[in-house]
C-alpha cells in the first residue's frame, strides 16, 4: 500500500514520539574524524568596518578568481562562525541532541579536547586520539567550498586506535552499539587499513545483531579510482557481518556509479532512485541512500522509494546538512522506519538544521516533521 507524502509525515511524526523516550538507552559509536570549521564570507564590496556584501555564488566567485590569472588577487574572507566540523562530530552533535547515547572516536584535541568540541563532550561520551583537522568553509547562495588544512588526520590510524583506546575497549564499544557511523574515509588516509583490521581482529568476535553500520564517503573525487574500489570491497565485507549503509550526495553518488562501471545518468538527480537500486546491487548491501539538495532516494533490497526535502532557498547555514540527513535517516533506520520514513526523517533533521543553525531534539523534530507537507 502507497502512502501518500502526508501519512509517510504523520507516521515518522508518531513514531518519533514514540520513541522519544527510549532513545537514551540506544548507543551509537561514531568517528573517526575532526574538524575545526570556519563559515566564511568572501566580501565582493566593503561599504565599511562593519558592512559589506558578500560574493553571492560560486559562479561569481569563479569569474573574480579568473580575473587574477596572469596578474594576483586579494580576496577578503569574514570569520561569520567558527564551530566544530568534520562529517562525524556533526553527526555524532545531531544524533546527540535528538538524544541518543552517542560515544564518538575520534580527533578532537590530544591530551586535551579543543574548545569547539566542548559542547558535544557534554552530550557524549567523547575519545580523542589526536589534533584536530581545520576547514575553511567558503559558503555561497549556490553552494561551498571547503578548504581543508588535513595533516592532523594522519594521527588517525591503527597504531594510535590500539595505544590510546585499546583492542578490548574497541570491542566493547562497537560490541554494544546499534549504530556505527565511520564517516569522512575520503579524507583520512587510513580509514581503510582500520577497515581492514577491524574485519580481520574485531567484528568477527562481535555477534551479529541488528547493528547498523552507516558509512559516508565525503567527496571521494581526489581519490584514485583503485582506492574507492579497494574501500568499495571492504564494505561489502563488512555486509557480511553487520548491515551497512552507504550514504551519498548527489556529487559522490555519481563518482561511485562511475568507479563501479555503471551507466552513466543525463539527468543525476532525477534518477536518483534508479542509481541508489543500481549501486546496492553492485555492492550487494543492506542500503544505499542518496540526499542531494531537493529531495533523497534510497534502496534496500527489493524496494526503493525517493522523498522531497523542504527546500530553503536562503538557508541559515549549509555546511553540515548532509550530515544530519545522515544522522536522521540512519536513525530511522535503526528505529525501524520505512524507507519513506527514515528518509523524511533524514530530510527533517537536515531541513531543521538549516532554517535555524541548531540540531533538533527528537520532540522538536517530530513536530517539524508532522509540518513538512506544508513546507514543501
Amino acid at each position: 500500500m502507497a502512502f501518500t507524502r502526508e501519512q509517510i509525515c504523520e507516521l515518522a511524526s508518531a513514531k518519533l514520539r514514540a520513541a522519544a523516550s527510549q532513545l537514551p538507552s540506544m548507543k551509537a559509536l561514531v568517528g573517526l574524524d575532526g574538524f575545526v570549521d570556519e563559515i566564511i564570507a568572501v566580501v565582493e564590496k566593503r561599504h565599511g568596518h562593519e558592512t559589506y556584501d558578500a560574493v553571492p555564488t560560486i559562479e561569481r566567485f569563479n569569474a573574480k578568481v579568473a580575473e587574477a590569472i596572469g596578474q594576483s588577487g586579494n580576496y577578503e574572507l569574514v570569520v561569520k562562525h567558527k564551530k566544530l566540523g568534520g562529517n562525524g562530530p556533526i553527526m555524532a552533535n545531531a544524533l546527540a541532541s535528538l538524544g541518543v547515547s552517542v560515544t564518538y572516536l575520534g580527533n578532537l584535541g590530544y591530551p586535551q579536547i579543543h574548545p569547539v568540541f566542548e559542547e558535544l563532550a557534554k552530550k557524549a561520551h567523547v575519545i580523542s586520539i589526536g589534533e584536530p583537522a581545520h576547514t575553511d568553509a567558503l559558503e555561497f547562495a549556490d553552494g561551498k567550498l571547503m578548504l581543508g588544512k588535513l595533516t592532523p588526520l594522519n594521527e588517525v590510524n591503527w597504531d594510535n586506535l590500539l595505544a590510546r583506546v585499546g583492542e578490548e575497549k574497541l570491542k566493547a564499544l562497537i560490541g554494544q552499539s546499534k549504530l556505527i557511523g565511520m564517516v569522512n574515509w575520503t579524507m583520512l588516509p587510513h580509514m581503510s587499513r582500520i577497515w581492514a583490521r577491524m574485519l580481520d581482529n574485531i567484528i568477527p568476535n562481535i555477534e551479529r545483531h541488528n547493528r547498523k553500520l552507516f558509512i559516508d564517503l565525503a567527496d571521494p573525487e581526489k581519490r584514485t579510482h583503485e582506492d574507492i574500489l579497494d574501500a568499495m570491497k571492504l564494505l561489502t565485507r563488512f555486509q557480511d557481518q553487520v548491515d551497512v549503509i552507504l550514504g551519498l550526495n548527489l556529487k559522490e553518488s555519481v563518482e561511485i556509479a562511475d568507479v563501479l562501471g555503471l551507466p552513466g545518468k543525463s539527468d543525476p538527480e532525477g534518477s536518483i532512485e534508479e542509481v541508489a537500486r543500481a549501486i546496492r546491487e553492485k555492492l550487494h548491501l543492506s542500503c544505499v541512500v542518496i540526499h542531494p539538495r531537493r529531495s533523497a532516494a534510497a534502496a534496500v533490497e527489493g524496494h526503493s522509494a525517493r522523498f522531497p526535502g523542504p527546500f530553503v532557498e536562503k538557508p541559515k547555514i549549509s555546511t553540515g546538512a548532509g550530515d544530519h540527513f545522515n544522522a536522521g535517516f540512519a536513525l530511522g533506520q535503526v528505529l525501524g522506519m520505512s524507507l519513506e520514513e527514515s528518509l523524511c526523517v533524514g530530510v527533517g533533521v537536515s531541513g531543521y538544521y538549516v532554517r535555524t543553525a541548531i540540531s533538533p531534539s527528537a520532540q522538536e523534530l517530530a513536530d517539524f516533521v508532522a509540518k513538512l507537507p506544508a513546507a514543501q
